[in-house]
C-alpha cells in the first residue's frame, strides 16, 4: 500500500471514530454474556471458553487456561496483544530475534522464514502465522482472550508445541443498535481513541464496525536528529457482517486492517569502542542500562501493515454442527534499523540496514461436531494452510569507517547481504510453508462424574526456502554510488525443501468429584515441522521438534461460587527443540559478526506449577491472583560440538511470575457508582540470550496499574483517571551483543509511569 493510500485509510478510520462519537467506550462485552451462578447468588460469574471448539464453562475443560476478559484488558490500560504477558503468568514475549511469544518458558524466536511459531495466536479461529506479525494490532472490541498452556495440536489449526493464544472478537448482534467507545489522554502524548457500532440490517442480519487510533511518545532521544526514540502509533478497524436466516444456518464475513509504526530501536548500554563512547558523551548520550538515547544520523523505525478477510459458515446437519472457516491474510513488514550509534560522518558500522517483507496466507478449516450431553461426543475436521513469504534485506557496512569524510562519501561498502562471486548487493528470500492436517476428538461420558477425552491429529508439512541476490540502486538508499565488497561465500545449496509427517495425540480423563470440583490429567504430544535456514549465506536446515507433556490439575469453586481455586502441575520434554543462538559469520575485513542462527537442542525440559484464585467476598468487591513457577532448562544442548549449554536455564523464562487484581464497584448515590481497579504483575529475574546470563540479565521487576472512575447507574457514561506503571518501574525488554558496537538493548513504552484521564460512553 502506497503512502498516499495509507494516509487515506488513516483519515477514513479517524473519521469513522469521530462519526461514532468523540467520547467512545472500550468494548467490555464477553464472548457471551457472563452467566450468573446457577443458584442466582451474587458469586463469581461463569467464564465461557471455546478451548475444545465448543462453548463451555472453563471449569469443565481439562486444560490449563488463563482467560483474560476485555474488561480486564481495558482496566489495565494495555493496548497491544504483546502486553498480555503482564496479565498472564507463564506467558512471555521476546521482541528480539524475530519476536515471538513463549509459554511456560518455551518458544523459538528466529529470523528464519520457514520456522513455525511455538505459540500461535488464533483470532476468531484463524491462525495468525505471518512472520514478524502477531495478527492483532489494537485491542478494540475484544470479547475474551484464552491462553491455553502446553501443546495444543489436536484441535487448533496448526500444531502448537507450547500453547495457543485464542482471541475472540465480539459478534454482531441481531436486532440491536448500540454504540460503544472510549477516549483517553495522558502523559507523554499517550492517547487512545476507539469506537464500535452494531447495526441491525433487517431481522436476519447485523453489521458490527470498530475502529481505533492510538499512540504514545517515546522516552529516548535521537540527539542528532532531535527526535524521540520508542514512540508508537497504530490505527485500524474491523468489520463483521452476520447473516442468520434461521437457527440452523448462519454465516459471518469479517475483514480487518491495521497499521503499526514505532521507533523502538536498539540503543547502547556498554562495551562500545572508546572512540564511540567519547563521541556519544560529547553529544550528550551516556550509555547505560537505563538509557534509551542514541546519536545515529539515520532514524530507525519499523512499520507493519496487516489486513485480511474470512468467511465462517455454520450449519446444522441433523443434530450435528458443521463449521467452515476460510481465510486470506496479507502482512507487510518494513524495518529500517541502522546500527551506528553515532553520526555517520564520525563513525559508522552498519549504516544501511533495510528489510522489506510481505507474506500472503490462505487457510481452510472444516469440522463437524456432535451435540453435547450424550454418552459419546465427538468432533472431526480437516485443515489446510499455505503461507508464502518474500523478503529483501540489505545490510551495507563500513565496519567502523565514517561514511563521509570532509563531505566526501566513502568509495566502498561491505555488502553483508551479498555473496562472493555473485552479482547483487541485496539478499532475496522466498519461502513457502504448507500444512495439511486431519484432526479429531472423542469424549466418552460413561457416568455423570467420569469423562475421558481422546484426541488425535495427523499432519503433513511441506516447507521450502530459497536464497538469491538482487541489485538495489545504492543512490536511492545512500545518495551516492559506492562499489561493494561481499563478505561471505554463496550457499552451496541455494534452495531447500523439507517434508514431514506426524501423528500427535491427547489423552485426558477427568473426574467430577462434586458439581463444583473437578480433577483431570492430560498426556499430550506435539510437533513442529523441520525448516530451512540460511546463516551468513550458509545453507543450514534443522530438524522437526517434538514434545511429550503431562499435566494434572484441580478446578474448583467454593462457598456458593464466591471462591474459585485452580491449580495444575506440568512437565514437558522436548526433543530436537528448535533453539536460537548467536553465531559468528565473516565480516569481509578479516573479522566476524554475530548473527542469529537456529538449530536443534537435543533436549529441553519445562516443568512447574500454576495456580489461580478468584474471590468475591462482597457484591461490590472482586479479587483475583495467579502465579506460575517454571523450571525450564536444556537437558541436552551441545552447539557446534564446542559449546555445551546442557543444564543451562531457558532464555526469557523467569522462575516465578505473579499477577493480582482488585475491583471495587459500589453505588454512591441513586444514580452514580464508584469504580476502582488495581492490578499487579511481578516476574523474577531472567536472561534473554541462551547461555549468556552475564550480559543479558534482566532483574526482577513489578508493574502496578490503577484506575478510578464514576459511572452512571445505567452504564452509559463513565469518567475517570488511570495510572499505568504507577511506581515508575524501569525495565529492559531485550539485550543484544552487536559485534563491535558492544551491548545494546530495547526498551518498552510500559517502562515508565503514565497518568491520564478517560471517558467511556455506551448507548
Amino acid at each position: 500500500m502506497s503512502f498516499s493510500s495509507r494516509i487515506t485509510v488513516h483519515l477514513i478510520l479517524s473519521a469513522s471514530v469521530c462519526a461514532i462519537g468523540l467520547l467512545p467506550v472500550a468494548a467490555m462485552a464477553q464472548t457471551a454474556p457472563a452467566a450468573s451462578p446457577a443458584d442466582g447468588s451474587s458469586g463469581l460469574t461463569e467464564i465461557v471458553v471455546t478451548a475444545q471448539r465448543r462453548t463451555q464453562n472453563a471449569q469443565a475443560v481439562p486444560v490449563a487456561i488463563q482467560t483474560i476478559s476485555s474488561e480486564a484488558i481495558d482496566k489495565a490500560g494495555y493496548t497491544a496483544v504483546t502486553d498480555l504477558q503482564y496479565l498472564t503468568p507463564g506467558l512471555q514475549y521476546d521482541p528480539t530475534q524475530g519476536a515471538a511469544f513463549q509459554i511456560r518458558g518455551v518458544g523459538t524466536t528466529s529470523f528464519d522464514f520457514s520456522n513455525a511459531k511455538s505459540v500461535n495466536v488464533v483470532v476468531d479461529d484463524v491462525v495468525m502465522d505471518g512472520q514478524r506479525a502477531n495478527g492483532l494490532i489494537g485491542m478494540v472490541d475484544i470479547g475474551s482472550v484464552d491462553v491455553l498452556m502446553g501443546p495444543q495440536g489436536t484441535l487448533f489449526g496448526k500444531n502448537s508445541t507450547s500453547g495457543v493464544i485464542a482471541v475472540t472478537t465480539n459478534r454482531p448482534r441481531l436486532g440491536q443498535t448500540t454504540f460503544r467507545g472510549s477516549a483517553s489522554y495522558g502523559q507523554n502524548n499517550d492517547r487512545i481513541l476507539n469506537a464500535t457500532v452494531n447495526l441491525p440490517l433487517g431481522p436476519i442480519a447485523a453489521l458490527r464496525v470498530s475502529a481505533f487510533d492510538q499512540g504514545q511518545d517515546g522516552f529516548g532521544r535521537n540527539v542528532t536528529l532531535n527526535r524521540l526514540v520508542g514512540s508508537t502509533h497504530e490505527y485500524g478497524g474491523r468489520v463483521k457482517l452476520l447473516v442468520e436466516p434461521s437457527d440452523r444456518f448462519d454465516l459471518m464475513v469479517s475483514g480487518d486492517y491495521a497499521h503499526h509504526w514505532d521507533s523502538s530501536v536498539r540503543t547502547p548500554v556498554s562495551g562500545q569502542p572508546a572512540a564511540v563512547t567519547a563521541i556519544l558523551n560529547s553529544l550528550g548520550v551516556h550509555p547505560g542500562p537505563k538509557s534509551a538515547d542514541t546519536a545515529d544520523s539515520q532514524f530507525g523505525e519499523i512499520e507493519t501493515e496487516e489486513w485480511g478477510a474470512s468467511l465462517r459458515v455454520h450449519a446444522k446437519i441433523g443434530s450435528n454442527n458443521l463449521t467452515s472457516i476460510s481465510a486470506y491474510r496479507y502482512t507487510l513488514y518494513n524495518n529500517n534499523t541502522p546500527a551506528d550509534l553515532t553520526p555517520i560522518d564520525k563513525y559508522a558500522y552498519i549504516p544501511y540496514n533495510y528489510g522489506h517483507l510481505y507474506t500472503e496466507k490462505v487457510s481452510q478449516e472444516i469440522h463437524l461436531a456432535s451435540p453435547e450431553g450424550r454418552l459419546v461426543t465427538w468432533l472431526v475436521g480437516g485443515f489446510y494452510n499455505r503461507l508464502r513469504a518474500t523478503q529483501t534485506q540489505l545490510q551495507w557496512a563500513t565496519l567502523g569507517a565514517p561514511v563521509y569524510t570532509n563531505g566526501v562519501p566513502i568509495k566502498t561498502l561491505y555488502a553483508l547481504t551479498g555473496a562472493i562471486g555473485k552479482a547483487g548487493n541485496t539478499s532475496l528470500f522466498r519461502s513457502t510453508n504448507e500444512t495439511g492436517a486431519l484432526f479429531g476428538q472423542i469424549q466418552l461420558n460413561p457416568t455423570r462424574q467420569l469423562r475421558i477425552a481422546l484426541g488425535g491429529r495427523y499432519t503433513h508439512d511441506n516447507n521450502s526456502q530459497g536464497l538469491d541476490y538482487v541489485n538495489t540502486d545504492p543512490v536511492a538508499v545512500t545518495g551516492f554510488s559506492p562499489s561493494f565488497i561481499p563478505t561471505s561465500a554463496p550457499p552451496v545449496y541455494a534452495f531447500g525443501r523439507v517434508k514431514g509427517d506426524n501423528f500427535s495425540f491427547r489423552i485426558s480423563p477427568q473426574w467430577q468429584i462434586t458439581p463444583d470440583i473437578m480433577l483431570y490429567g492430560t498426556y499430550t504430544t506435539g510437533y513442529k515441522p523441520a525448516g530451512i535456514a540460511f546463516v551468513g549465506n550458509k545453507y543450514d536446515p534443522y530438524l522437526a521438534e517434538t514434545v511429550k507433556a503431562w499435566e494434572f490439575g484441580l478446578k474448583s469453586e467454593w462457598f456458593n461460587h464466591r471462591l474459585r481455586f485452580n491449580i495444575d502441575v506440568f512437565r514437558s520434554d522436548f526433543t530436537n527443540f528448535q533453539a536460537t543462538i548467536l553465531t559468528k559469520v565473516p565480516d569481509g575485513a578479516g573479522g566476524t559478526l554475530l548473527t542469529s542462527a537456529i538449530g536443534n537442542a537435543g533436549g529441553l525440559r519445562s516443568q512447574g506449577v500454576e495456580m489461580s484464585l478468584a474471590a468475591k467476598p462482597t457484591p461490590s468487591l472482586s479479587l483475583s491472583a495467579s502465579a506460575a513457577y517454571t523450571d525450564g532448562y536444556f537437558t541436552n544442548y551441545v552447539y557446534n560440538t564446542t559449546t555445551d549449554y546442557t543444564n543451562t536455564r531457558l532464555p526469557n523464562s523467569p522462575d516465578w511470575a505473579v499477577t493480582a487484581a482488585a475491583d471495587y464497584d459500589h453505588a454512591i448515590t441513586a444514580k452514580l457508582r464508584l469504580r476502582a481497579h488495581a492490578d499487579y504483575a511481578w516476574r523474577s529475574d531472567y536472561w534473554t540470550v541462551v547461555g549468556q546470563p552475564s550480559y543479558s540479565f534482566v532483574p526482577a521487576y513489578a508493574l502496578v496499574n490503577a484506575r478510578a472512575s464514576v459511572i452512571t447507574d445505567n452504564g452509559q457514561l463513565e469518567i475517570g483517571v488511570y495510572a499505568r506503571n504507577l511506581f515508575d518501574t524501569y525495565f529492559s525488554t531485550g539485550w543484544q551483543l552487536y559485534g563491535a558496537l558492544g551491548l545494546l538493548h530495547y526498551t518498552s513504552p510500559n517502562a515508565r509511569r503514565t497518568v491520564g484521564g478517560f471517558v467511556n460512553v455506551k448507548f
